[in-house]
C-alpha cells in the first residue's frame, strides 16, 4: 500500500528540487529569513518552513532573496497542505496561481551554481 508520500510524488508533474535562499513575506517588515524559510521547489509549488500559522487555501505572496544581485523574486500561490513540526513551527506547500518556468529556471540555476 502506498505512503501519502509514495502518492503525492506520483502525481507531482514537475520534479522538486531543493532551494534554500533567504525568504521573506512580500510588504513584511521582518528582514528575509527570520520568520519564513524556503525549502524546496519545483514549477508547480514551494515548501516553506514558518512560524506562521496559515490554514488551506490562504493565499500568500512571497520574496526570496538570491545571490545574483537581481531583485528578489516573488512568488505567490495558495496552501494546498499545511504539517505541524514543533510548537513554533509549520510545514507548509505553497501552489503557485500560474506556472513560471523563467523564474524557475533562475532559481534551479542559482541552486546548482551553490551545490557546485
Amino acid at each position: 500500500m502506498p505512503t501519502a508520500q509514495q502518492t503525492s510524488d506520483e502525481r507531482r508533474i514537475f520534479e522538486r528540487f531543493s532551494a534554500r535562499f533567504p525568504t521573506k513575506f512580500k510588504d513584511a517588515r521582518d528582514d528575509y529569513g527570520t520568520e519564513v524559510f524556503l525549502r524546496d521547489a519545483s514549477a508547480q509549488g514551494i515548501r516553506i518552513v514558518t512560524k506562521e500559522r496559515f490554514f488551506l487555501d490562504d493565499q500568500l505572496a512571497l520574496e526570496v532573496e538570491l545571490p545574483d544581485g537581481g531583485e528578489p523574486m516573488v512568488l505567490s500561490g495558495h496552501v494546498v497542505w499545511v504539517k505541524f513540526l514543533n510548537l513554533s513551527l509549520w510545514d507548509i506547500g505553497v501552489q503557485f496561481s500560474e506556472v513560471n518556468f523563467l523564474k524557475m529556471q533562475r532559481l534551479f540555476k542559482l541552486t546548482e551554481e551553490i551545490d557546485l
